[in-house]
């Protein structure tokens, strides 16, 4: 009986069959070569090629689980049953072993050098990076404008060089290259900087708002501009002296205007004003003036007018208006024999222009007696004329705001303004006056008496006025040089 179960027993097939597929990194499925696969039960082990394939011939039929292994990462399993003279194809997707990976060395930047200056406008950023492992590396680069704070991120480059374009001139940039192995925490750089080219003939300065803020700006006559101040602040009334090429401004200094002073391209800022800030009616409407060789300011603190030497030493008062009037502008002569100012109440209004001289004395009443508002005063290098806006309308209310401004030159030997006839359209106020540099055109804000509409600077000629030319858009308070 025995005998007879045996006989009667059904066999297990037998037979081999045969496995092949291909062992690769996860992250790239790129393949990995000389990687170790085997099975359990055993059969045999063999090993990946350059690309990461194996085959393993004449395995028994039967249920398996197949492991592919290399060091640096993770072994994997993949079940498999294997049949009499059949091919099966399996994939093994290996994770990298972080446990003794170890991360990039500390990225060294090549070019250009730090602190470099003079840099172009477009460059090549370089850079080099090693692993110990050799494993695939992955790059951010970091550039930070440092006027602006714009900051621009290049992610997942995959060679040490990027080329930046569309930089800006007289700008100090600062750049940073992080390097990432994927697997291991990212590594930074230290942080460099460049100084790209001088900002050419830089003729014109104005502001522009940027985040509520002004901002200063420079540009030359074909209006290539460039930023100056950060819109983080609010910085204003750019004035540029010749004689020493220096840049004044005002600024907010926590709750206090303060004059400062800087170089044409932004840098090297200095605090000229401290213990009396610049202060007025409407600061939007204050200004200050510089004396022609650059080593004195004169600005005005309510009724009282400063004179300070332009390292913040020398402060004394010059002035103090006589009725109690705010001294909103004022302008020094070239020769430095007098100063022209501009002195309204409290509201704005009630606007007085006169010259006086160094000793405080009235030499000329340029404007007295009016309703509505007036602004922007220049006097011409001869001490002959003297140019300014005015509100013809006489309008006047709590917003300061104007109807129809229009330019008026007085000439001192006639003691008599005349309107300059600037063709000015209805509904528009021309504002903030300067003559140009040779003194037969002035540059001036042109904008709707609105009071909310865009502002432009524009130009016209003083002999022949009968058009005018927009020079910058969204721009405002404008110095010439």
């Amino acid at each position: 009986m025995l005998l007879m179960s045996c006989s009667e027993e059904q066999l297990e097939e037998t037979g081999t069959g045969k496995i092949k597929g291909r062992v690769v990194d996860v992250r790239a499925y790129t393949g990995i070569e000389n990687a170790r696969v085997s099975s359990n039960p055993t059969t045999s082990t063999v090993y990946t090629d350059k690309d990461g394939y194996f085959t393993i011939e004449n395995v028994p039929a039967g249920k398996y689980a197949f492991q592919a292994q290399k060091d640096g990462f993770i072994a994997r399993f993949v079940p498999a049953t294997i049949e009499k003279d059949i091919e099966i194809e399996v994939i093994f997707e290996l994770e990298v072993s972080t446990a003794t990976n170890k991360p990039p060395e500390i990225p060294v930047l090549t070019a250009p050098a730090d602190n470099v200056t003079g840099q172009a406008l477009s460059l090549d950023l370089t850079w080099t990076a090693k692993d110990p492992e050799g494993d695939p590396l992955t790059y951010t680069v970091t550039v930070k404008n440092g006027t602006t704070d714009e900051v621009k991120t290049y992610s997942d480059l995959k060679t040490t060089t990027l080329n930046i374009k569309d930089l800006s001139f007289s700008t100090k940039y600062y750049w940073q290259v992080t390097v990432s192995d994927g697997i291991n925490k990212p590594i930074n750089s230290v942080t460099n900087s460049f100084r790209t080219l001088a900002f050419p003939n830089p003729r014109f300065m104005y502001v522009k708002k940027i985040k509520n803020n002004n901002v200063i700006f420079t540009a030359d006559e074909d209006g290539n501009e460039l930023q100056l101040s950060s819109a983080e602040v609010n910085s204003f009334r750019p004035r540029k002296n010749l004689s020493i090429n220096r840049i004044a401004y005002i600024s907010s200094d926590g709750s206090l205007y303060q004059i400062f002073s800087m170089n044409p391209d932004g840098t090297d800022v200095k605090k000229i004003t401290n213990f009396i800030p610049v202060a007025g009616f409407n600061m939007d409407n204050v200004s200050y003036s510089w004396s022609t060789n650059g080593s004195q300011l004169i600005y005005p603190n309510f009724d009282k007018l400063y004179r300070i030497n332009s390292d913040g030493s020398g402060l004394i008062q010059l002035f103090k208006t006589p009725n109690g009037k705010f001294i909103s502008e004022c302008e020094w002569s070239r020769d430095g024999s007098q100063i022209v100012l501009k002195v309204n109440d409290v509201s704005g209004y009630s606007v007085e222009i006169y010259a006086i001289d160094m000793s405080g004395n009235v030499l000329y009443q340029v404007l007295s007696g009016v309703t509505g508002g007036a602004s922007g005063i220049d006097i011409s290098i001869d001490n002959s004329k003297v140019i300014y806006t005015r509100d013809v309308s006489g309008f006047e209310n709590s917003d300061y705001r104007r109807l129809d401004s229009r330019i008026f030159i007085y000439t001192v030997a006639t003691n008599a303004s005349a309107e300059l006839d600037s063709q000015k359209e209805n509904g528009f106020n021309d504002l903030d006056v300067k003559f140009s540099p040779n003194e037969a055109e002035v540059i001036f804000v042109n904008t709707s008496n609105d009071g909310l509409s865009a502002k432009n600077i524009q130009k016209t000629s003083v002999s022949n006025s009968s058009t005018r030319t927009t020079l910058f858009q969204n721009a405002s308070m404008p110095d010439w040089k």
